[in-house]
């Protein structure tokens, strides 16, 4: 059967071409600097990174922390619920 064109196999002349036109790259922008410089620099991405937040505001941290411990309150009846049945079932079950 004949090989589809473009197939992985067997790759165009113009391909191998471009591939032995490229110089291979020796470490890039790191390999230049220092261990303390990319140490600061990534200090400094992060510090940028930080001036991007949005931060929240006092009535919005406000209710979001009132919907977190009233959803953690909710859970923790759920759980205390569900512990008391199945240990009273156990109990039932087992004597």
């Amino acid at each position: 059967m004949a090989d589809a064109v473009g197939s992985i196999d067997m790759p165009d002349a113009q391909d191998e071409a471009l591939e032995s036109k490229k110089k291979p790259r020796k470490g890039g922008k790191r390999a230049k600097k220092g261990p303390l410089k990319r140490l600061a620099l990534f200090y400094r991405q992060i510090v940028a990174e930080l001036r991007k937040v949005v931060w929240p505001t006092r009535n919005q941290l406000t209710s979001y922390t009132t919907v977190v411990i009233f959803f953690v309150a909710i859970m923790i009846a759920l759980v205390t619920v569900i512990d008391y049945g199945l240990s009273h079932g156990a109990k039932y079950v087992f004597g």
